[in-house]
């Protein structure tokens, strides 16, 4: 794998306005800072490495795809994961950074959060544990399964070709059994980014096991979260008389379950109104309530907003934000962009194999897993910076309906970059025809 060195990175252009496989080297020059120069080389090597490696993401494996010639020990690459003296949370905070500047994202931020687990096998894997496995478990019954149990925080990205967001990983935590809570974790992500974008503001959209954090006091952040079906709700406390003795009153009257609130709303209060759902706008009827959640948020008001199937085919759901002021369209809008986290943690594990890195020791389990979060944000930034619209991927007669690019198209584009280089780098460039060429290099895209 060609290295990088400051000589060969230094020119005034934006890191994207390159070829393909320059702007891959110059987006890891840009963390050079971060490291020392012997690890940087590590890093540089493993993070190229990864995507072109078939089969297990094995540190081994990935080992003879990065070092074939064993410049480096192969130890070495097992130390820059297990006691390495670099900070995964600076790597962060460059990344969202980076993430903001190049792809000009607004001011306001949508966030969203969420924990996965990531599979592993044996018993001395540090900070693994038995987790409930949410892929596996049903109504009928809970399975649990041992590995590390990882709280993620993401950024969303609308692409410049349309349809569903993206959610590109810009913080991960690894929660241990004993240590701060899942809460505690996603509030601690939510300070430091806030802390590493100090001109933004945010939305953090979580699934309900995180509605606590309304109680939370979450800076220059707004929560959208979906309600507990237990919710002891209460009305807007009334209006003070003039000359009305003692303290204020927090919360009104009790209200119905939420199930009997939305029977109980009259046909002719329900707004009819398109939502964008991940990309595809689709019909609801919406209805929202200003309401006091008193057990969970007992000094500020939040906004009730149910969201109905006009056809009563689905289930309504009941949704919750922290920001009166935002518009109900907007609440069912942001909380259905929250699936582009599920199908993050899906292409980590499924493209990139983040479960499959045999680290046991130190940090070495928590920065693997960390760091196939990094690079499937690496990957797209690289893929939108450099390509845009319309991305080039190649659409497939068994998928005629498809008219977005995928991780698996970007990845495939990166895979198709990276081994021109390595393997014609130092050829004649009309040494061999373009059609062999080209075919050799979309198989070896194709097969990682």
């Amino acid at each position: 794998m060609p290295t990088i060195s400051p000589a060969s990175t230094a020119c005034t252009r934006p890191w994207h306005d390159h070829p393909p496989v320059v702007a891959w080297e110059r987006l890891l020059w840009t963390f050079a800072d971060l490291f020392g120069r012997p690890s940087f080389q590590l890093f540089v090597s493993l993070l190229s490495a990864w995507p072109l490696c078939p089969g297990r993401r094995t540190i081994t494996r990935m080992i003879t795809v990065a070092d074939p010639d064993s410049e480096h020990a192969h130890d070495a690459y097992h130390r820059f994961l297990r006691a390495g003296k670099w900070s995964m949370a600076r790597l962060w905070c460059r990344l969202a950074r980076l993430l903001a500047a190049t792809l000009e994202l607004p001011e306001m931020l949508w966030l969203h959060g969420d924990d996965t687990l990531f599979h592993k096998s044996g018993r001395k894997v540090k900070g693994a544990g038995s987790f409930r496995d949410p892929i596996r478990s049903r109504a009928q019954g809970v399975v649990y399964a041992w590995g590390l149990n990882l709280v993620v925080l993401t950024i969303e990205v609308r692409p410049p070709w349309g349809g569903e967001p993206l959610a590109l990983p810009i913080n991960v935590r690894l929660y241990r059994k004993g240590g701060p809570s899942h809460l505690d974790l996603m509030q601690q992500m939510v300070e430091e980014v806030a802390g590493w974008l100090p001109g933004h503001s945010f939305v953090l959209c979580c699934d309900g096991a995180y509605a606590s954090l309304a109680g939370r006091r979450l800076p220059r952040t707004h929560l959208v979260c979906r309600f507990r079906k237990d919710a002891a709700l209460f009305d807007m406390p009334p209006e003070r008389r003039h000359g009305q003795r003692g303290r204020p009153r927090k919360k009104g009257e009790r209200l119905p379950s939420l199930e009997q609130i939305a029977e109980l709303v009259p046909a002719d209060e329900w707004s009819d109104i398109l939502v964008d759902v991940r990309g595809v706008p689709m019909r609801r009827l919406l209805w929202a309530l200003p309401v006091v959640w008193y057990e969970v948020c007992p000094d500020r008001p939040i906004l009730l907003v149910i969201v109905r199937d006009p056809d009563r085919k689905q289930a309504d759901d009941f949704f919750f934000s922290t920001d009166l002021a935002m518009a109900p369209e907007m609440v069912a809008r942001t909380y259905a962009g929250r699936w582009s986290i599920e199908d993050t943690n899906r292409n980590v594990k499924q493209f990139l194999g983040g479960e499959d890195p045999q680290c046991w020791a130190d940090k070495g389990p928590e920065r693997a897993a960390a760091l196939s979060m990094w690079l499937y944000s690496a990957v797209w930034l690289w893929y939108v910076a450099c390509h845009g619209a319309p991305a080039p991927w190649q659409p497939r007669p068994w998928y005629a309906a498809k008219r977005t690019p995928s991780f698996a198209d970007a990845l495939a584009a990166l895979r198709r970059a990276l081994w021109a280089r390595r393997i014609f780098d130092g050829s004649d460039s009309g040494s061999q025809p373009a059609k062999f060429t080209d075919a050799l290099i979309d198989v070896l895209a194709e097969a990682a």
